[in-house]
C-alpha cells in the first residue's frame, strides 16, 4: 500500500476554540475591582468610625474638664458671726452671790429650725419660700456659733459673771442657764435681716422659775452675704441686751 497517497492530515483542521484566558482575564480584572472597592469602602467606614470615637472622646474631655472648672471655680466662701459690743450692765459689788446674781452661766446650745439648721446660709425665709445659696456657707454649724457669740456679747455687757458654751471643757458649775430656740434667722422680703428666738433664763435649780420671752429683731441687711452676716451678729448683739436684762432680773435662789 501506498502511504504516500493518502490524505495528510493537518494539525489546524481543528476548530478553534474561544479565547477563555482573555475572558479570564477580564472576569479577574472584574472581580478584583470589586474585592478593592469593598476594602475601600470597608475602610473609608472603619475610618469615619474611628473618627466619630474620637470626636465624642475629645468632646467628653472638653465636657469634663468645664466640669471640673465649674466645680473648683464654685468652691463655698465661709462666713461666721461675730461678737458686736453694747452697753456694759455691771452687776454691783456684792450680787454675784448665789442668793442674789449667779457668778457663773451656762449658754446652751439652741434648737434651730430645721430649715435653718445647715451648711449653706438660708439667704432669705419668707413668702412660704426658702431661699438657699448656691454658693455660701457657714464656717460651722449654727448650733456652735450663736451661743458661742451670745456667751462673749454677755460677757462684754454683764462684767463680773463668767459665761461659757454647753459642752465646753470647764470644771466650773454653773449657778444659772440661758436657753434659745432659734426660729427665724435671715432675710425677709424686706431685705431686713430677722432674728426671732424663744429665750429662758433660769437658775440651776429644776424648780426655779423661768423668766421667758420672745424676742424678735430686725435691722436692714441690703447687699450681699457679707452684710447679711454682719446685720445677723448686730441683731445677735441687740438680743444680748436683752438677755442680760433678763440675767440682771433672776429671783432670790430659793433658800436651802
Amino acid at each position: 500500500m501506498d502511504l504516500t497517497r493518502l490524505p495528510a492530515r493537518h494539525s489546524g483542521s481543528r476548530p478553534a476554540r474561544p479565547r477563555r484566558a482573555s475572558f479570564t482575564r477580564t472576569v479577574a480584572g472584574a472581580t478584583a475591582r470589586a474585592t478593592s472597592g469593598a476594602a475601600s469602602a470597608a475602610t473609608a467606614k472603619a475610618g469615619m468610625k474611628t473618627a466619630t470615637r474620637v470626636a465624642l472622646a475629645a468632646s467628653l474631655m472638653t465636657t469634663l474638664a468645664v466640669s471640673l472648672t465649674a466645680c473648683s471655680s464654685s468652691s463655698p466662701s465661709l462666713y461666721t458671726l461675730a461678737p458686736v459690743a453694747g452697753p456694759l450692765q455691771p452687776v454691783p459689788l456684792g450680787f454675784t452671790t448665789p442668793n442674789l446674781l449667779p457668778s457663773v452661766i451656762e449658754v446652751r446650745k439652741p434648737t434651730i429650725a430645721g430649715a435653718l439648721d445647715r451648711d449653706r446660709i438660708v439667704l432669705s425665709d419668707s413668702g412660704y419660700k426658702l431661699r438657699v445659696s448656691a454658693t455660701d456657707s457657714w464656717s460651722g454649724p449654727l448650733i456652735d456659733q450663736i451661743p458661742h457669740v451670745l456667751a462673749q456679747d454677755l460677757a462684754q455687757r454683764l462684767p463680773g459673771i463668767s459665761l461659757f458654751v454647753q459642752d465646753d471643757a470647764t470644771a466650773t458649775t454653773p449657778q444659772a442657764y440661758v436657753e434659745l430656740v432659734i426660729t427665724r434667722f435671715a432675710r425677709d422680703d424686706a431685705n431686713n435681716a430677722v432674728l426671732e428666738a424663744q429665750v429662758a433664763v433660769h437658775r440651776e435649780d429644776s424648780d426655779a422659775p423661768k423668766i421667758s420671752r420672745t424676742i424678735l429683731l430686725k435691722t436692714p441687711a441690703p447687699g450681699d452675704t457679707g452684710a447679711m452676716v454682719s446685720a445677723l451678729s448686730t441683731l445677735l448683739g441687740q438680743a444680748s441686751d436683752q438677755i442680760a436684762a433678763q440675767i440682771r432680773a433672776l429671783p432670790p435662789a430659793q433658800s436651802q
